[in-house]
């Protein structure tokens, strides 16, 4: 259930940054990039940690 509530917050920013895109020929903010990324690294250590803790990146 978590991992939908993610996989469909991040499918709502990214169609309303394609949007933007589209209609006015405008590229998403900074921000806005680094928070979708953000939603997907968290979606991704919830899934490979299902539970425990965020480890050390190496990059």
């Amino acid at each position: 259930e978590q991992v939908v509530s993610h996989l469909r917050y991040i499918r709502q920013e990214l169609r309303e940054m394609h949007q933007g895109v589209m209609d006015d020929g405008l590229l998403p903010e900074a921000g806005e990039v680094r928070g979708v990324m953000a939603q997907m690294e968290a979606l991704l250590e919830l899934l490979e940690g299902k539970g425990s803790r965020k480890k050390d990146s190496d990059g």
